[in-house]
């Protein structure tokens, strides 16, 4: 998959308490930092359709989760969310980062950013969460069924939750289902070459938490998301903190990052950028 990545970037290890942690930096050096956190079973690569768009003005890190598939190798165990918002402290201290860190999470790492930007909200100044994993409405039970089966190792499960999920992408030729297929061998791979970890149970954040949140949050999540229903997600933001903007993409789920890239790349810079 390392080969989809569109642009040149410094390939760098950090250390921390938690292990060493892998990324991909790229962006002018003196550009604002942007963070980019992966979906669960993912790792940096996930951002490939983006980061060329994100990377003109941002110094973009991309990062392997410290316990998850990847090239980042962990020391000590990830238990809960503190424990992901200690990590990425740490990170964030080792790169020098400033009190002015844009984090970017994508489905499993929009709840790790979100644990992050609630522990630590004084050095975030805009948190981005597409279509996170839980964080704001448990998963229904169909897809919890589907995400157990997945850990099987017999490719029938992983390709059945893949093209669910990936529904709308499978079904834009040729192209949309070789990218479905193309993540399938990548996680029959994982499950084949990494040590099974039990990742930390996503957990929905409480009201008080949603409104405790004072600093620009953009929520982007397509129609046919299967973790949870669009409308009802955003709904609960808009009602416990007005100030949250979400934005719902027509003709896509949970695979937004590919089959509207353009349009996600849009409203990625127009948030980053407005005040």
């Amino acid at each position: 998959m390392e080969k989809t990545w569109p642009i040149e970037s410094e390939e760098r290890y950090v250390t921390t308490s938690f292990g060493n942690t892998f990324m991909r930096i790229s962006g002018p050096l003196d550009a604002p930092p942007l963070l980019l956190l992966p979906g669960g079973g993912s790792n940096s690569v996930i951002w490939n359709a983006n980061i060329e768009a994100l990377s003109d003005e941002y110094r973009t890190y991309a990062l392997d989760n410290i316990y998850d598939y990847g090239r980042s190798v962990y020391m000590r165990k990830i238990e809960t969310g503190k424990d992901y918002a200690d990590w990425l402290d740490e990170l964030a201290d080792s790169l020098n980062l400033s009190d002015d860190i844009r984090l970017m999470g994508y489905s499993y790492g929009g709840w790790v950013a979100s644990q992050y930007a609630i522990q630590h909200q004084e050095r975030v100044a805009k948190l981005v969460l597409i279509a996170p994993a839980s964080t704001i409405l448990p998963f229904p039970s169909e897809y919890l069924v589907q995400m157990l089966q997945s850990i099987i190792p017999v490719r029938y499960f992983k390709s059945k939750i893949m093209y669910w999920v990936w529904a709308d992408l499978a079904n834009m030729g040729e192209w949309g289902k070789g990218l479905v297929e193309a993540r399938i061998d990548y996680f029959q791979l994982a499950l084949k070459s990494f040590k099974f970890k039990q990742s930390v149970n996503p957990l929905v954040l409480n009201d008080e938490e949603i409104r405790g949140i004072r600093i620009p949050v953009l929520h982007v999540v397509g129609e046919n998301e299967t973790a949870y229903n669009a409308k009802d997600a955003v709904s609960r933001l808009i009602s416990l903190n007005p100030e949250i903007r979400s934005v719902i993409l027509d003709g896509t789920g949970h695979d937004l990052m590919f089959t509207h890239t353009d349009t996600l790349n849009h409203i990625l810079h127009e948030f980053l950028h407005g005040d």
